[in-house]
């Protein structure tokens, strides 16, 4: 237990300075009477009133030094209340907690003994819910001596006492019918109310039997900022204990409506053993489009055909074989509501005597779920997968950025004057469609986001808030690079027929800082990356060769050990570049794939 609480004086700088400070006083107290002995033969003297003065000085040293120490203490039973404080309030286990933080409360005022008393709530009744005495282990449960006379008192009046000497005390003496001071041999003693909302309803109780004036203020402060605590925790756990007896009521009444009402959202369609319609929430109507007047007291065949028709093939014969539910997703046409999508969750009702009294059906519509998917299929198709899927996160972004470090790829797949003048327009969008395809998979598959299609062009990039990969980022890219070289190598053969082999893509990669985030407007917003390392991306690309792939030496610092392991990826120095509007130069690779 004295793990969490420590009690040790703690060595303060003053205090240092202030013994330090003594210390030198002394010495020249010393020096100075040696001196004047030694002047004394001479007819000289010290200063008038210098030895003295010294004296007063080291009588201040010490009051200092005993202000410091009581400080000290206050400051940590100050600390220690804190930790007291969190630890009741850490815990509903009321008892296992006050257990140990009355040991803690008795040891920092110095009693020899504490009680938490309360006052039963239907019979009034004193009752001691934690007793502790020093020398006890946490736990163990002691004899319950303390003085129901001051615990009464304090309850009565909601105000604290403190007396320095019981024995001697006639307040005291005169309210003490039960003689518990003079039985208990009393001598100081302290205790508080435990009050909440201004209602009393305990006290904390604290004595001593062998010394007298051990409490006073301060000790009373302590206690009664404990007390504040504990009240508010015993009221908590009270509460807790009453939420949690009805609880258990709640929990037992929905257990019986829980095979009727899976969801109050959900369409909720009850049946008889004849199979008539007995319950038809509002949400059944919405779904079915008929009104709980029109079906309950009716068979389901009657009023609603494609259903009945549905689950008389799929689940009527299932649910009687299987005490279980049956779940089925369906795509029925109803009469002035078209063609619906719903899962269905079918169950038998049964009574507390496990007898079967009908069946109750779950429909949820899931009509607009699966146009909703519809939709961002088509999405998909404009936008990168990773920012559809992530399309929350990206509007809480708002118009704002972060400053983060990324990998950037400009790939351009193939430039326009290499396509045949004779293709036509839709030829050509067709071909080009084609080569950005190749290159869209290959950054995919290597957990890229495509940022933007310019014309021949595309733009991606690692690493971002939406595809974080925070020491992979440069590898993904410098594989995502290889796979497109590769892809589009061998997509530029097959549309030439294999009679060259001629390549067209150029592609630049750079790793460093930029601000990624949305740009735009309210209106319309766009998710994109800003800086000089995209720039300079950029130029990589502007100043590879068809067929090459450069990379920056910030890119290849990145990912130096999985280059190093690679030995089917091949590096080769070819020059400096310098980057735009900076003086600097910096190394470009050219990055390729090894061949046997």
């Amino acid at each position: 237990m004295d793990s969490y609480f420590p009690i040790t004086n703690p060595s303060f700088k003053t205090q240092e300075m202030a013994q330090h400070l003594q210390h030198t006083a002394n010495e020249l107290n010393t020096k100075l009477r040696t001196e004047k002995q030694r002047l004394q033969p001479y007819g000289v003297s010290l200063p008038i009133n210098t030895l003295r003065n010294l004296d007063e000085i080291h009588g201040e040293f010490d009051k200092l030094n005993k202000r410091i120490q009581d400080m000290q203490f206050e400051l940590l039973q100050l600390r220690n209340l804190a930790k007291t404080t969190a630890m009741i309030n850490s815990s509903l286990e009321l008892e296992e907690v006050l257990l140990t933080v009355m040991d803690r409360m008795v040891q920092l005022v110095g009693a020899e003994r504490g009680t938490i008393v309360l006052r039963d709530e239907e019979t009034g009744e004193l009752e001691v819910k934690v007793a502790r005495k020093i020398g006890t282990f946490p736990g163990q449960r002691d004899e319950l001596l303390f003085s129901k006379t001051v615990v009464r008192k304090v309850m009565e009046s909601n105000q604290p006492l403190l007396s320095t000497n019981a024995q001697e005390d006639p307040d005291l003496q005169n309210e003490n019918p039960d003689n518990s001071i003079a039985g208990y041999n009393l001598r100081s003693i302290l205790c508080v109310p435990l009050t909440f909302r201004d209602e009393v309803v305990g006290a904390v109780y604290c004595d001593n039997s062998m010394r007298d004036g051990l409490f006073g203020k301060r000790e009373l402060r302590m206690l009664s900022a404990f007390a504040n605590q504990a009240a508010i925790a015993i009221e908590n756990a009270r509460l807790f204990e009453q939420i949690k007896s009805t609880l258990q009521e709640i929990i037992e009444i929905k257990s019986l409506l829980d095979n009727i009402l899976a969801s109050i959202a959900s369409g909720v369609v009850t049946l008889d053993r004849q199979q008539t319609i007995t319950i038809y929430n509002p949400a059944a109507e919405v779904i079915f489009g008929r009104n709980a007047a029109q079906t309950v007291g009716h068979s389901l065949d009657a009023v609603l055909p494609p259903l009945y028709y549905f689950m008389r093939r799929n689940m009527f014969q299932r649910v009687g074989l299987r005490d279980e539910v049956i779940a089925e997703e369906a795509e029925i046409e109803f009469d002035g509501r078209g063609p619906l999508s719903l899962n269905l969750q079918l169950t038998t009702l049964k009574t507390a005597s496990n007898e079967t009294q009908g069946l109750a059906l779950v429909a949820d519509d899931l009509t607009e779920v699966k146009r909703r998917d519809a939709t961002l299929a088509a999405v998909r198709r404009y936008l990168p997968p990773v920012m559809v899927d992530n399309i929350q996160q990206i509007n809480q972004i708002a118009l704002g950025g972060e400053r983060r470090r990324i990998t950037i790829m400009y790939v351009d797949v193939r430039p326009f004057d290499t396509f045949s003048s004779d293709l036509s327009p839709k030829g050509l969008m067709e071909t080009l469609n084609t080569y950005l395809t190749i290159a869209s998979e290959g950054i995919h598959h290597h957990a890229g986001l495509i940022d933007k299609y310019m014309g021949s062009e595309i733009m991606a990039l690692f690493n971002t808030q939406l595809n974080p990969a925070e020491d992979e980022h440069a590898w993904q890219a410098v594989q995502a690079a290889l796979r497109i070289a590769t892809d589009l190598a061998t997509l530029a053969k097959y549309m030439q027929h294999g009679d060259t082999n001629e390549v067209f893509f150029r592609i630049g990669i750079n790793t460093g800082i930029a601000t990624i985030g949305n740009v735009g407007s309210s209106a319309r917003r766009e998710f994109s990356a800003i800086g000089d390392s995209v720039n300079f991306a950029k130029r990589l690309q502007e100043n590879a060769r068809r067929g090459q792939i450069l990379l920056s030496q910030k890119t290849v610092d990145a990912c130096a050990a999985q280059l190093e392991e690679a030995e089917w990826i091949g590096l080769s120095d070819v020059g400096e570049l310098e980057v735009k509007g900076k003086s600097e130069l910096t190394t470009v690779y050219e990055c390729y794939e090894v061949r046997d």
